[in-house]
């Protein structure tokens, strides 16, 4: 029996968590519809229907957030505090942890960078995601990290970097838990202790790690960690940054506004004094995002009941699938820093001997209904890495470029039905074999499907 075959005989890979759009009929360019395999969810998650549910729920219940006395107002008050705890409870945090809901991992990590202290430096590997990668540079002075061979030469080269730092002055850590481009783990507890061996501190980007294992702050020993609601299955413009409070509180607020603000006074010389909150409230000014706050709590609490070593086991047989029902198609080549048995969550990136990866991933939509992601995955280092080289362009599309510099992303989640897996699967074995079957062209720099004429 196929890997594919046994998934799906399996009932124990059967989705425990229902999403949204799982039911969404696609046309094909070359006739009919077919039921959308949604395989690009490292970029965004379907929102858990539990979470739709509980938002529609709440929806016409919806007040201002610690700005009135009304019934409605202070309902919304009590939930949008209620899930500050729910989600610090998910992500394990210490009692005097502060917890900021924030856009995204993005302005989490943003957020951070304009709370660093004087002379700070930051230590981030070129591995990572441009969230995670580029806004320190505003904020201190950066040292960039060559990508690792394994974890244990990431946890050496950092401590080779620290050790040759100005050990009295504060430095900071970034690194990711699983690779956006690989989905490989990274050895989160073992760069912790090592940076705080040498007196730094951690901030963990979790964005592609919550969704998929559980996060303790506590156990790995992180100071921070940022994630997406959009990634968590909770689609609904809200962030999160849980961590230590001294460098936040200490830090001006990241908007000045109201909610940030505890009093206003005018001076006798005209301008004004203020005096800013000291708890989370003081980077969260304005309007706060109730519904998305709310929406992430409820999906912490529905991947808690579900249960992060069965989620996982799933996500592993689905991963596995995909890897063993293409090892035998040699033109298709997985990406890794860690090698191909290194533990990862349900990302994978490849490249096709003989195509360019973006109308290979238009082939996969137009004609199989199949979306995944290509190009570089905003992390242009290290996929430049990956791909052995810098040539600076994607190529033309339906050009067999083997030196085009993108690659293909497929990703699960809790939603990922079987049969999805198997077609993607089946889809790359007939592009790899037969080719395409429509024409594609490219417009405004992307491969899509030629409709002014026959195929």
């Amino acid at each position: 029996m196929s890997a594919v075959a046994a998934v799906a005989a399996d009932p124990s890979v059967r989705s425990p968590l229902p999403v949204l759009g799982r039911d969404v009929a696609v046309p094909l360019v070359t006739g009919g519809e077919v039921t959308y395999a949604a395989l690009d969810q490292a970029a965004s998650a379907p929102a858990l229907q539990r979470v739709w549910d509980d938002v529609a729920a709440y929806a016409p219940y919806y007040g201002s957030v610690h700005r009135g006395a009304g019934y409605l107002s202070q309902l919304s008050t009590d939930l949008f505090e209620n899930a500050r705890r729910t989600v610090a409870e998910f992500l394990d945090c210490r009692a005097d942890d502060q917890l900021v809901f924030t856009r995204s991992t993005t302005d989490s990590l943003n957020l951070l960078a304009a709370a660093l202290p004087d002379g700070c430096e930051v230590f981030v590997f070129e591995t990572e995601h441009h969230a995670a990668l580029l806004p320190w540079q505003r904020a201190g002075r950066v040292t960039f990290l060559d990508a690792p061979d394994s974890p244990a030469q990431a946890v050496e080269t950092l401590e080779r970097a620290l050790a040759a730092r100005d050990p009295h002055g504060p430095a900071l850590v970034c690194v990711t838990g699983a690779s956006n481009v690989t989905g490989e783990l990274w050895p989160v507890r073992e760069l912790a202790a090592a940076a705080h061996a040498h007196g730094a501190r951690i901030v963990l980007d979790a964005a592609q790690l919550a969704p998929h294992r559980a996060v303790s702050v506590r156990a790995l020993d992180v100071d921070w960690v940022a994630f997406s609601g959009h990634k968590l299955y909770a689609p609904f413009g809200s962030g999160v940054l849980a961590g230590r409070a001294d460098w936040l509180r200490d830090a001006e607020p990241y908007l000045a506004g109201g909610g940030a603000s505890r009093t206003v006074t005018r001076r006798a010389d005209g301008g004004v004094d203020v005096r800013w909150h000291e708890t989370a409230a003081r980077h969260e000014a304005g309007s706060p995002n109730v519904i998305g706050a709310y929406a992430i709590a409820s999906a912490c609490k529905a991947l808690t009941e579900a249960g992060f070593d069965a989620l996982a086991a799933r996500e592993e047989a689905l991963v596995r699938a995909v890897r063993e029902g293409l090892a035998d198609v040699p033109e298709v080549r997985f990406l890794s820093l860690f090698g191909d048995d290194a533990p990862r969550v349900g990302v994978l990136s490849f490249v096709v001997d003989g195509w360019n990866s973006s109308h290979f991933a238009a082939a996969l939509s137009a004609e199989y209904g199949i979306g995944v992601r290509d190009g570089l995955f905003c992390a242009h280092p290290l996929v430049r890495r990956l791909l052995g080289g810098d040539t600076g362009g994607t190529g033309e599309c339906g050009a067999p470029e083997a030196g085009a510099l993108n690659a293909i992303r497929v990703s699960v989640g809790v939603g990922t039905p079987e049969e999805h897996v198997a077609r993607f699967v089946r889809a790359v074995r007939e592009l790899v074999r037969d080719g395409a079957r429509w024409s594609y062209r490219t417009v405004d720099g992307r491969c899509v499907p030629d409709t002014s004429g026959r195929p």
